[in-house]
């Protein structure tokens, strides 16, 4: 019989260890243990996106030198975006204040255009123009409606500075007068409450001198109106009451027809969308549309003519007509739009007025 022999300690230990896991220190057997075994797993490859930016060179557009060079814009950048860079690098010229065009002497870009769109390579060359001073739409808005509101009742109280007190005071007023005033004020303040409350005004900006010239245009007209209107020696009209009343309920209906249609304007249609054609709906106002294309110029055209009824003056009916012209104009324009993206939405409509314009 053959004694077996107890095996010696590091003996043992290699059968627990095989070759190819060194031993270190006692302290650390365990964790290089499990640092060791098995094989190591190759590290996860870095992906690296690949993110195009443009370059975009301002040139002047006048004297075609250099300005700026607008560097590391996105493809999602909008010109909105560039005129936002250009103005930390020039404080003085604000976003709005700012025009970028693709060419010389091409239209100026929105501010919503993405820079892709206009990339014929990874340089892009705009040409700048200062547009001058700006202020928003809204400012325009108000400031165009504000001022005949008050104009026309400072007439309507007869300042003493404006008409002779003691003729005033001989002369009493014809009830022409009083409707005429309230008229007018409800034409403007709709004006106002719409523009705060209905439009949905464009952000976008416009040069300080249609600021100025559109409130000489109402302003100087209505201080006209305003004068003939409520001067002692206003004569009424020649049919009397009935002209006034007619007329008086034809303006405040076309009133209405025109709120109610700017409504709708304001609104999306049942798609969720403004990319379509204006449609009517159960309100008898907006049944209009059946036949114009821009039915508030329609009701607006209307309005004034009944003014010019009733009231029967001069200045009124020169104003009339001026309008007339200027939305005929707005609503030829529009009526062509409204051709080119809604052909089978315009057959049979007019632009203005039904059958004719």
């Amino acid at each position: 019989m053959f004694k077996r022999q107890k095996p010696l300690a590091s003996e043992s230990k290699n059968e627990f260890f095989p070759q190819g896991a060194a031993l270190s220190t006692p302290k650390n057997d365990m964790r290089h243990f499990l640092l060791s075994a098995g094989p190591r797993k190759p590290a996860p490859a870095v992906k690296h996106s690949k993110t195009t930016y443009f370059e975009v060179e301002i040139l002047d557009a006048q004297t075609r030198k250099q300005i700026c060079i607008v560097d590391k814009v996105m493809q999602t950048s909008t010109i909105h975006d560039v005129k936002q860079k250009f103005h930390k690098t020039y404080p003085k010229w604000y976003p709005s204040r700012i025009g970028l065009q693709l060419e010389h002497g091409g239209p100026f870009l929105k501010d919503y255009i993405s820079i892709q769109s206009v990339a014929a390579s990874s340089i892009i060359t705009l040409y700048f123009t200062d547009l001058g001073q700006q202020v928003s739409w809204t400012t325009i808005f108000l400031a165009e409606y504000t001022g005949p509101l008050l104009i026309y009742v400072l007439f309507y109280l007869r300042i003493p500075y404006i008409y002779d007190m003691k003729e005033s005071s001989r002369r009493p007023r014809h009830p022409v007068v009083h409707l005429a005033c309230f008229c007018h004020c409800i034409h403007y303040i709709r004006y106002l409450l719409e523009t705060l409350f209905v439009h949905k005004v464009s952000a976008g900006h416009t040069p300080l001198k249609n600021l100025i010239k559109g409130c000489a245009f109402y302003w100087g007209f209505t201080s006209w109106i305003a004068y003939y209107i409520n001067h002692p020696r206003y004569t009424p009209p020649s049919f009397g009451n009935r002209q006034v009343t007619v007329s008086a309920i034809n303006f405040l209906i076309c009133e209405a027809g025109n709120h109610f249609i700017h409504v709708v304007l304001a609104h999306p249609n049942h798609t969720g969308t403004n990319a379509c054609f204006p449609s009517p709906n159960y309100n008898p106002f907006t049944w209009m549309f059946f036949l114009v294309s821009c039915p508030n110029y329609t009701y607006e055209i209307g309005s004034w003519i009944s003014f010019t009824i009733m009231t029967q003056t001069l200045p009124v009916g020169i104003f009339t007509l001026l309008m007339s012209i200027q939305m005929s104009l707005w609503a030829q324009k529009k009526h062509k739009t409204y051709l080119r993206k809604f052909n089978s939405y315009m057959h049979r409509k007019s632009a203005m007025i039904p059958f004719i314009l």
